[in-house]
């Protein structure tokens, strides 16, 4: 569905800009307006999750959270532990 809505610019460098732009991309000024309410609009969900990212690390932390490397190195070396030992016992057999 197509909606219109008129902008009214009050700086005339910043739509003479605009239109320079939509001119070199060769694409409509609606387009770049819209890109950037877009992305103007997914920021503000990102500085809204931000509380939410912090609590969460501070909880982490808290709880005495590691860095993933550090785990996964761990698992690693279990794996090849186990393997280890799974072949030393083949060899036993």
């Amino acid at each position: 569905m197509t909606r219109r809505m008129t902008v009214v610019f009050h700086d005339e460098e910043l739509y003479t800009y605009l239109k320079v732009e939509a001119a070199r991309r060769h694409t409509a000024a609606s387009e770049i307006i819209a890109d950037a309410v877009r992305e103007w609009l997914e920021s503000r969900e990102d500085a809204e999750l931000l509380p939410v990212i912090e609590n969460t690390r501070s909880e982490w932390k808290e709880k005495g959270g590691r860095p993933w490397p550090e785990v996964e190195r761990e698992f690693e070396e279990a794996v090849t532990q186990r393997e280890r030992t799974a072949a030393a016992r083949r060899v036993q057999a």
